[in-house]
């Protein structure tokens, strides 16, 4: 059992590193404090991998806890 529980880290961490390099530059404070004047609202594709950023580390957290107690 904990063997299958380090592969599913492996795996969510694996996904989770490529799901933030895959987040464009320029967002978060750095946007914030610039002189743009452009809308602060995600749309479309950068809204979707900003969800499923979220989603897959919380199984990412998730799937360690369990590690830890199993």
């Amino acid at each position: 059992m904990p063997n299958i529980f380090l592969i599913l880290q492996v795996v969510f961490a694996s996904i989770l590193i490529v799901m933030i390099l895959m987040q464009p530059k320029g967002t978060g404070f750095a946007r914030s404090w610039g002189s743009s004047g452009s809308s602060f609202t995600r749309r479309g594709l950068e809204k979707v991998t900003f969800r499923a950023t979220f989603i897959v580390s919380a199984a990412f957290i998730i799937v360690s806890i369990l590690q830890l107690v199993f």
